[in-house]
């Protein structure tokens, strides 16, 4: 087994002893060092997303300080849902290698099929309030920051 893989398959089975989450673990590499790990904790921080994908890039972006992974990979115990998808897309790590499919969290009971039915839903124009109801509210007064930061000379897009 690879030696990556290894260590997100043991962060998953810890997890099994201590109730702090589910059974997920990954970590972050760069140049053969591992510069980030995380087993889910959704449970023990009380906090949703306090999965291991979002945590290992954490703790690899201040081992970097920098919020760019640009020259990393991810390894992880499964599949990423929706969440960790896009926390791995904007710290620009390109190479993904996930263990156990959506299928496999499905079949244990980890839903992530509503959440991506709901965003193909808003990608096509439709609204499913059911799951969550988005309204737009005071654009005219919030838009003045995104005015402001369009011109300045200083700003860092990332």
């Amino acid at each position: 087994m690879n030696k990556y893989m290894k260590l997100a398959k043991e962060l998953a089975r810890d997890n099994l002893k201590t109730n702090a989450g589910g059974p997920f673990g990954a970590c972050v590499v760069k140049d053969g060092e591992i510069i980030g790990k995380g087993s889910n904790k959704v449970l023990l921080n009380n906090d949703p997303t306090a999965h291991a994908e979002i945590l290992a890039i954490r703790e690899a972006c201040k081992t970097l300080d920098s919020y760019d992974l640009s020259d990393c990979e991810l390894y992880t115990s499964c599949y990423p849902c929706p969440m960790c998808l896009s926390a791995i897309i904007w710290s620009n790590i390109k190479v993904v290698y996930y263990g156990n499919t959506r299928e496999d969290a499905k079949r244990i009971g980890f839903r992530d099929d509503f959440i991506y039915e709901y965003i193909n839903k808003i990608a096509k124009g439709m609204k499913d309030n059911s799951i969550l109801e988005l309204k737009d509210l005071n654009r005219d007064e919030t838009i003045i920051e995104f005015e402001e930061f369009m011109d300045k000379q200083d700003k860092i897009i990332y």
